[in-house]
This record gives C-alpha cells, sequence and structure tokens, in this order.
C-alpha cells in the first residue's frame, strides 16, 4: 500500500490503474514518468488522447475503427472486396492483418452471442453482415472466430443467416490456431490457419457427429 503525499498524484494513479493489466505498481511507475517530463511533451500526450476518443469513428462498411467515415482497408482498391473476414474484435483485424496473407476486406461483430451476458445477435452488427451479402458482390465469408461454444453458437446463427444466399461460407482451420483467441495466436500459425481454411458446412458436420 502505498502513501501518497499528493492527492492529485494519487488520483492519477488511481486512473491509470483502471486501465487492462496496470497494477497499482506500475500506475505509480507511469505517473512518476510523466511527472519528470516537460509540461509541452504531457500536454501532447493528453491532446493524443483526447483526440483519439473525439475523432476516431467505425467505418460505415465493415465497423472497424477509422479516422475517416470508410477505413482505409474498404477503401483500398486493392483489397479483394468479394472475400469477407468475420472477426468478434477489432485486435482481430489487427491479428490478422499482421500474418500479410489476408487481401480481402473484414466485418467486425463487435462480440460474440454469449446468453450468460446477455449479448444476442441483435446486440452485433449480424444483420449488417446480412445486407452485405444480400447486396451482392460478395464470394465468400469466412468465419474466423473463437473455437469456444460461444464462437460456435455465433458462426451456427451467421452460417444460418446466409444459407439463402450464393456465398461459400468458411471457417479457420480447426487445430492451427494457439488458443481460442485470434490475438494470441502467433502470426505463421494464423496465418497458414487462413490458407487452410476449410467449408463451415463440412466443418460443422464433422463436430455434430463428434468426428
Amino acid at each position: 500500500m502505498h502513501t501518497y503525499s499528493s492527492k492529485l498524484l494519487e488520483e492519477v494513479v488511481e486512473e491509470f490503474a483502471t486501465l487492462p493489466g496496470i497494477g497499482k505498481k506500475t500506475a505509480l511507475r507511469l505517473v512518476l514518468h510523466l511527472l519528470k517530463q516537460e509540461k509541452r511533451d504531457v500536454e501532447h500526450f493528453g491532446r493524443t488522447i483526447l483526440r483519439m476518443k473525439e475523432e476516431i469513428v467505425t467505418c460505415r462498411e465493415c465497423h472497424n475503427i477509422s479516422d475517416s467515415d470508410v477505413c482505409h482497408i474498404c477503401s483500398d482498391p486493392y483489397r479483394d472486396k468479394q472475400t469477407i473476414c468475420v472477426v468478434e474484435s477489432i485486435r482481430d483485424v489487427m491479428s490478422i492483418e499482421n500474418t500479410q496473407q489476408f487481401t480481402g476486406v473484414y466485418h467486425v461483430l463487435g462480440g460474440i452471442i454469449s446468453p450468460m451476458d446477455g449479448i444476442g445477435p441483435a446486440d452485433l452488427t449480424i444483420e449488417s453482415l446480412v445486407n452485405r451479402v444480400k447486396t451482392g458482390g460478395c464470394r465468400e465469408v469466412i468465419l474466423a472466430l473463437s473455437t469456444t461454444m460461444e464462437g460456435d453458437t455465433t458462426n451456427f446463427y451467421i452460417y444460418r443467416r446466409l444459407q439463402e444466399y450464393p456465398v461459400t461460407i468458411t471457417t479457420l482451420a480447426r487445430g492451427v490456431a494457439i488458443g481460442d483467441d485470434l490475438e494470441y495466436a502467433d502470426e505463421v500459425t494464423l496465418g497458414r490457419s487462413l490458407l487452410n481454411r476449410t467449408s463451415f458446412e463440412e466443418t460443422f458436420k464433422h463436430s455434430k457427429h463428434g468426428t
């Protein structure tokens, strides 16, 4: 337990400690570091965070974070707009981009279906995905969600919603990605799971029959 000589210092440490993965000791170290910096550097630091909060928006096409109405991936003329990779979060987009193996576009759901947490299909961007496929021009939808029960439930729900449209639905190769979250898979392994993706229907049949 730290004894602070400044109430304001204590308040700033408490704020830093609310960040994920930041304990009180790390928070104190960061705050003391900022305290030693030039005033203009700290002001720039603060302004940058405020600008991030005020100016970063959500891409109207894929729901990724962006500096403009349409993100740089969706607006890139060299990306394959016919292939949409469906992911849970923005961090998953970053993980897949780091593999340099995917040249299509994304669709960020903003989570996965989890009744225990009160998250249903209406809380995600699934309807937006259906509309993207419905308007045509999409050849393949890759379901790149975690291999958890919630991830599988979400995959199956999306599969059922897209069944009526002329689009191929695939999923990442099972057993290739390390862990349940794409964020923690190494780039080579994740890249390989993208290249070796399989038909979701076949994957579902095998899992249904326990093979």
